[in-house]
């Protein structure tokens, strides 16, 4: 898949895009996005109203890149996390991004590749979950399910 992305795929861009993400969210949506790990409740409820709809992955590609970088910036403001390219890491040539998050010694996390996952795949690609699963800390409650209308 060929993203055209306004910035380069890069650590060093990555919260550009994410700050996209938050412009976007706030103008197509009105949807407030504050870097909080609770923000991802509503970023994971709109990917789930985008799968609901039927909206091909492909046709909101670089939106979805915009979104994984900014689950990404939620792991690097309360996780410590930071930004790595794929070249280098145990997973080069295994997560179809050049992006991804470490988390400590050889841990990695690819949240692009799962916000592709969550659209594509389902409720079971949760991004609060996912948060919860490679920080090690709690995920923010659901109020409800958001695959089910």
């Amino acid at each position: 898949m060929q993203l055209r992305l306004k910035y380069p795929p890069t650590p060093e861009a990555a919260p550009k895009h994410a700050a996209l993400c938050v412009c976007a969210a706030l103008l197509l949506h009105d949807l407030e996005l504050d870097y909080s790990v609770e923000s991802l409740l509503p970023l994971d409820a709109l990917l789930g109203r985008l799968r609901h709809e039927g909206v091909p992955a492909e046709q909101v590609a670089e939106v979805l890149f915009a979104i994984g970088c900014y689950v990404g910036e939620v792991f690097v403001r309360h996780a410590g996390a930071r930004w790595c390219r794929t070249e280098g890491t145990s997973m080069e040539g295994v997560t179809g991004f050049p992006l991804l998050i470490r988390l400590g010694p050889e841990r990695y996390c690819n949240p692009v590749g799962k916000v592709f996952k969550r659209i594509v795949e389902g409720e079971e690609h949760g991004l609060p979950s996912f948060y919860a699963l490679f920080s090690r800390r709690e995920a923010p409650a659901r109020d409800f399910l958001y695959d089910r209308h």
